[in-house]
């Protein structure tokens, strides 16, 4: 699958150097600035080891929460062979985290499938990569951009000791080799992660509220936030519930938006400036 937002190389400095690997049913990418490793920046090594401690975190939560690991514990509460109040606490946490966005969005986003199934796949990727950032930092790496699937999280800059942003580029739904539009993540921007959803992406966990989606006709929203698991859960709640979920994230939260409808055309809060062939 093409990445929806993915980093775009800084002017200058440090080479940018990456690391991929496939979990989740998508490509994981981690982008640290590597230079030599003499006068203190992480070399080639660090970015290994700093991709092998994301890699067996997101490992880690696929096993638990995939539904399409017969053997998971998302599977076995698929199918009737454990009950939620019986789960892990890390299951429970999750489950209680989903819950509360459903309620914050008035039902946009929710943990169930329309056959009542626990499907936390909405929620789960956004966490997994918040917890790789707390990793991360706690390996000391401060420079980093984070892209799972198109879903971005960054800290510090591309450039180490500057307030130059990483850049994410927005693709265009109807041609998936365009890009819409660019937008800066960290430096001096307060939005530090950019998510996207829709039928262009993988969509299996959106499901539609009321007659808002339909009307509407997004196939595509990108959000900008503070935190990635927020920006993940609007996008995914303003494909589900239309237009009217788009404005109430735009009045209740600190994001920047943009919406793609069916024909080409665009909605978009003040941070976003779509021009075609960006």
């Amino acid at each position: 699958m093409q990445l929806t937002s993915s980093p775009l190389p800084a002017s200058t400095g440090p080479a940018l150097k990456a690391r991929t690997f496939e979990c989740m049913g998508t490509v994981i990418g981690l982008t640290l600035p590597v230079g030599d490793p003499a006068e203190g920046q992480p070399g080639p090594d660090e970015l290994t080891a700093a991709t092998a401690v994301v890699e067996r975190l997101f490992r880690d939560l696929d096993e638990t929460f995939s539904l399409y690991r017969p053997g998971s514990e998302a599977s076995r509460l698929a199918r009737g062979e454990m009950t939620l109040p019986h789960a892990s606490v890390q299951m429970r946490e999750a489950y209680a985290e989903a819950h509360e966005w459903r309620l914050l969005t008035e039902g946009a986003f929710t943990p169930e499938r329309p056959d009542g199934v626990l499907d936390l796949s909405g929620i789960i990727k956004g966490h997994a990569i918040r917890e790789a950032g707390v990793s991360l930092l706690a390996l000391g790496r401060r420079d980093w951009c984070l892209n799972a699937g198109g879903d971005v999280l960054v800290s510090g800059s591309p450039r180490p000791g500057s307030t130059e942003p990483w850049k994410a580029g927005v693709v265009d739904p109807a041609d998936r080799r365009t890009l819409i539009t660019g937008f800066a993540l960290g430096g001096t921007n307060r939005h530090h992660a950019i998510a996207t959803s829709g039928s262009a992406e993988r969509g299996e966990h959106i499901w539609w509220v009321g007659s808002g989606a339909r009307d509407a006709g997004f196939v595509q929203v990108t959000v900008a936030a503070a935190d990635i698991v927020t920006a993940d859960v609007l996008a995914t709640a303003i494909v589900a519930g239309g237009t009217r979920m788009l404005d109430r994230a735009a009045e209740e939260w600190d994001v920047a938006v943009l919406a793609i409808d069916a024909d080409g055309s665009m909605l978009a809060t003040p941070a976003f400036q779509p021009v075609r062939g960006a």
